[in-house]
């Protein structure tokens, strides 16, 4: 109970920061509509029309790859059946899209609490933090990618400060990805490590007493799931990218449609894709990263030799669309008896009353 409180706590801090950033978010929203036009973007998404539907089921797919992904980072004799990893990341999502820092909070961890009559929620937890890492490495790879293409095609139309970050954006993936490399393949203990080092001199010692054998122990699986399924990589790792190249395939059907005055290309698809994975990670904070991905997109696109407004609808197109499986995912609570409130005093029960029990012992040490 008093680890639920902790949990209940952590959260209250991060509410203020959350509600500045989701005001600030809807501020610049308002400023872009408002630059744009509420006419032009209007007229974009009805060029779009019955578009939307192929939009829909393109972002349906994404969450289909993810689901699939999920569902192979389990070891045996835990299995987690598609159907039940498909449902639980739609409510998940749903609840990480609305919240303030919900996705890091509430939307990841209750995607395993969700499926915890199917399996134990450590088991279930590793696999997902082993599913995340995959897809860190993907995403990584296609923002280098798709940064590395902007500034090869694009770079003598490019402003100063947006050829600065692009190339900062080069250099931090380009460290990045080595470095957890070797953190993987040597298994490092860093998050252990960390909590450690912390305890160790009295910094948060009252909230790493019970999670420090936790820590160690998700990440002994998280790296024994490396040495024992290396067969596995390849194909979680072409899931991953499927997802991305789902989402240049959605970009690129809405441009198409609301475009008729330029042709768009898949690269250029393929640039914007790459962008929104950008804001989405470094601002994985907002609230559907509402006003920073118009602007964003809005500057890339103009760039890119779009007219005035296609950047910023393509944004919002995608949050509509947001809005739907959100919607859904609301629907599948519902039907479950369940609402945002219910899961989420849930998930931080459910969460520390598991560390507590087990201690990580529940969870196998690498080989």
């Amino acid at each position: 109970m008093n680890q639920s409180a902790e949990k209940k706590s952590t959260i209250r801090r991060f509410k203020p920061a959350g509600i500045i950033f989701a005001l600030l978010g809807l501020v610049l929203f308002a400023y872009v509509v408002r630059r744009v036009g509420t006419n032009v973007i209007v007229d974009n998404i009805k060029a779009l029309g019955a578009g939307f539907l192929l939009v829909l089921a393109l972002s349906g797919l994404r969450l289909v790859v993810r689901a699939l992904a999920w569902t192979r980072c389990f070891e045996a004799p835990h299995q987690l059946r598609f159907r039940d990893a498909l449902q639980a990341r739609i409510m998940g999502d749903a609840l990480g899209n609305l919240v303030p820092f919900g996705t890091m909070i509430i939307g990841e961890p209750a995607k395993a609490v969700l499926v915890r009559k199917r399996v134990p929620l450590l088991a279930s937890l590793s696999a997902l933090a082993i599913e995340n890492i995959f897809y860190s490495l993907s995403v990584s790879l296609f923002i280098f990618s798709g940064t590395l293409a902007l500034l090869l095609n694009f770079s003598s139309s490019m402003k100063k400060p947006l050829w600065y970050a692009s190339i900062g954006a080069l250099v931090a993936v380009a460290v990045i990805i080595p470095l957890a490399y070797m953190v993987i393949h040597r298994q490092w203990k860093f998050l252990s490590g960390a909590a450690e080092f912390l305890y160790g001199r009295g910094i948060g010692r009252r909230l790493l007493e019970t999670r420090r054998e936790s820590i160690a122990s998700v990440e002994s699986r998280i790296y024994g799931f490396y040495g024992r399924n290396r067969s596995r990589f390849l194909p979680i790792m072409l899931l991953e990218f499927c997802f991305h190249f789902a989402g240049v395939l959605e970009a690129y059907v809405v441009l198409w449609f609301i475009s008729s005055d330029y042709q768009p290309t898949l690269l250029m698809a393929f640039i914007l894709e790459s962008v929104n994975r950008m804001i989405t990670v470094v601002f994985k904070f907002m609230p559907m990263r509402v006003g920073v991905g118009e602007s964003a997109a809005e500057q890339i696109a103009k760039l890119l030799g779009f007219t005035l407004g296609k950047g910023a609808t393509l944004e919002i197109i995608r949050k509509i669309r947001d809005l739907c499986w959100t919607a859904l995912g609301f629907a599948l609570l519902v039907k479950r008896g369940l609402s945002l409130r219910a899961v989420a005093e849930e998930t931080q029960t459910a969460v520390a009353t598991e560390v507590a029990a087990t201690g990580g012992a529940a969870v196998p040490a690498s080989e």
